[in-house]
C-alpha cells in the first residue's frame, strides 16, 4: 500500500494505492475560491491552506494510514512553499512509523495517469497491457507545463517537443485575465467558445512551421490584447463568444499541429492526454481524432487524475521504474522546480 501526498499548487490531496486492486481512496481539498478573489494563486496563501488542510485530510484518512506500507510525496516542479508542506507531512509520517519515502516528479506523474485507468481494468494483467502501449507519446497540457514526451519500452522518458515560453494552460487563464474573465478562466473560455465561431478571430499559431516542434503562446495573449485596444467594454461583451472560439482554437490548433508532426516521424503504438488541460472537451476529441487517424489508440486521464492529485503520485511511485520505493525524497529546503 502507498500513501501518496500532493500539494505542489493550490491541491491538498491524499490517496492510498494498492498495486493489487488500483487506487483504494482518494481526498481533494481545493483552494480555488479563495484565490480566485486574487485573480490567481497566491503562494504565501496557499502554503497557509494546505497547513490547515493536510491534518484535516489525515485525520479523514486514519484507518487507512494502518495499511501504507510507503509514504511518496510530490517533490517538484511546484510553488516551494507549498511543496514544503506535503514534504515535511511525508517525512514527518514516515519518521513516526518507520516507512520508507519516495519523492515523485510532477510531471512524471502526469505522463503516467493515463495508464491509471488501465491498470484498474486489470492489475494483474497491467505490465502486459502497458507493454504492448510503448512506446507512447504523453502529451501534458496544464497551468505551468506544456510538453510531449516519449515514453519507451523501458520507461525511460525523452521530451520531445516544449513550449519556450508560456504553457498552454497559463495562455487560457492569462486570456481569460484581458477577456475580463474570473480566475481560473480556461473553462470559462471554452463554455463561452462553444457558442463562437473560430473564423471570426484568427489569432496567430506561434511557431507553425512543422519540422519545428516547438510550441509557444506568448504571442498568442499579445495578439489578443492588441485585439481588445480596438474594441470597446460593449464591442468585446458582444463578441465574447466569437472572441473565445478564436482563441481557443489557436491554442488547440498548434497543439494538434505539433502532436501530429512528431506521430507522423513513427515508432509509437499509443497516445496520451493529461494535465488540467486535458479536460477541455475540445482538446480531448481533437487529439483523439488525430490518434486515430493514425490508427492509434488514445489513453486520456481520467478528469479526476487531469488536475493536481496525489492519485496520480501514488501510482507513479509504484509504476514508474525511474522511481523505485524506499528511495529518500530530497529536503524541503533544497527543493527546486525540476525537469522531467
Amino acid at each position: 500500500m502507498i500513501l501518496a501526498i500532493e500539494s505542489s499548487c493550490d491541491e491538498s490531496a491524499l490517496a492510498l494505492f494498492d498495486p493489487a486492486r488500483g487506487l483504494v481512496r482518494e481526498l481533494i481539498s481545493s483552494q480555488a475560491a479563495e484565490h480566485e478573489k486574487y485573480g490567481g494563486v497566491v503562494p504565501e496563501l496557499a502554503s497557509r491552506m494546505h497547513l490547515s488542510a493536510l491534518p484535516l485530510l489525515l485525520a479523514d484518512f486514519r484507518d487507512e494510514l494502518a495499511q501504507a506500507k510507503t509514504i511518496a510525496v510530490t517533490r517538484g516542479p511546484g510553488l516551494l512553499p507549498c511543496l514544503s508542506m506535503g514534504v515535511t507531512l511525508a517525512r514527518s509520517l514516515a519518521l513516526a512509523r518507520g516507512l520508507p519515502v519516495v519523492g515523485v516528479n510532477h510531471l512524471r506523474a502526469h505522463v503516467h495517469s493515463p495508464f491509471i485507468a488501465v491498470h484498474a481494468q486489470d492489475p494483474a494483467g497491467f505490465a502486459a497491457a502497458r507493454a504492448a502501449l510503448l512506446p507512447h507519446l504523453a502529451i501534458v497540457v496544464s497551468g505551468g507545463n506544456t510538453l510531449l514526451v516519449r515514453v519507451d519500452e523501458r520507461l525511460r522518458l525523452t521530451v520531445v517537443a516544449r513550449t519556450v515560453d508560456d504553457a498552454a494552460g497559463e495562455a487560457f487563464d492569462k486570456g481569460a485575465k484581458l477577456l475580463g474573465l474570473p480566475y481560473p478562466g480556461g473553462a470559462l473560455i471554452e463554455k463561452h467558445a462553444q457558442q463562437g465561431d473560430v473564423r471570426k478571430f484568427v489569432f496567430p499559431r506561434g511557431i507553425p512551421e512543422k519540422a519545428d516542434l516547438r510550441l509557444s503562446f506568448s504571442g498568442l495573449k499579445t495578439a489578443l490584447r492588441y485585439q481588445l485596444e480596438k474594441m470597446s467594454d460593449a464591442e468585446v461583451a458582444a463578441a465574447m463568444p466569437d472572441l473565445c472560439a478564436g482563441y481557443q482554437h489557436a491554442i488547440i490548433e498548434q497543439l494538434v499541429a505539433k502532436a501530429g508532426a512528431v506521430l507522423d516521424l513513427g515508432g509509437y503504438r499509443s497516445v496520451g492526454l493529461s494535465g488540467g488541460v486535458a479536460n477541455n472537451r475540445t482538446l480531448r476529441a481533437r487529439l483523439t481524432d488525430a490518434a486515430l487517424r493514425r490508427g492509434l489508440p488514445m489513453r486520456v486521464a481520467e478528469p479526476k487524475h487531469c488536475g493536481d492529485n496525489a492519485g496520480m503520485i501514488a501510482f507513479a511511485a509504484w509504476a514508474d521504474v525511474g522511481l523505485p520505493l524506499g528511495a529518500a525524497v530530497a529536503p524541503a529546503a533544497s527543493l527546486t522546480v525540476d525537469q522531467v
